[in-house]
């Protein structure tokens, strides 16, 4: 098996975890506890992306819009499509990232990392001024970085462990609930 086949036959690990932190994000009001972050705010925003099926019979659904009105990601899930993308807002330490995460490969895409004063400065061209406002850019998606592995680290443990069927029994609840509303 080449790595585009692993990558692929894996992939529903990725959408699994999607899934879960929607549904997560709703259960408290959007705050999900994360060891050695606190309470984390997570939104899932104006764009998911589910699919179903493969090759040519493969189908997409692009949702778009306000929180409230991604209803038709709802029930997309509950007739099987599986979250293969979603716009994310995460709130840390008063701190708001906006990320796009793709479910089967995991990969960031259009992130918007948090504005911070150096940045709004507009610094002129001195070497250590810009250097500053990079080593900043750098430790905020780095943060994001960890931020986002620390929940799929909380995931994957629950997902393997024999806890998973009472969680994925609430998860599939929320889905059936969230789709008759």
């Amino acid at each position: 098996m080449d790595l585009i086949e692993l990558i692929e036959e894996k992939s529903f690990i990725g959408q699994e975890f999607l899934t879960w932190l929607w549904w997560k994000s709703e259960e408290r009001g959007g705050s999900v506890a994360l060891d050695e972050y606190g309470d984390i705010l997570i939104v899932f925003e104006k764009h998911m992306l589910l699919e179903s099926g493969e090759g040519e019979s493969a189908e997409k659904l692009i949702c778009s819009g306000l929180q409230t009105e991604l209803k038709e990601a709802r029930t997309g899930l509950s007739l099987g499509k599986k979250l293969e993308q979603a716009r994310i807002l995460l709130t840390h330490d008063a701190y708001e990232y906006h990320v796009t995460l793709t479910g089967g490969t995991m990969d960031f895409k259009s992130v918007r990392l948090p504005k911070t004063a150096a940045a709004e400065d507009k610094p002129d061209n001195r070497a250590e001024e810009l250097e500053g406002v990079m080593l900043e850019r750098i430790f905020l998606f780095e943060t994001l970085t960890r931020i986002v592995h620390k929940l799929f680290r909380m995931f994957l443990t629950l997902r393997i462990g024999d806890g998973w069927p009472q969680e994925a029994e609430k998860v599939r609840a929320w889905i059936g609930q969230t789709a008759r509303a």
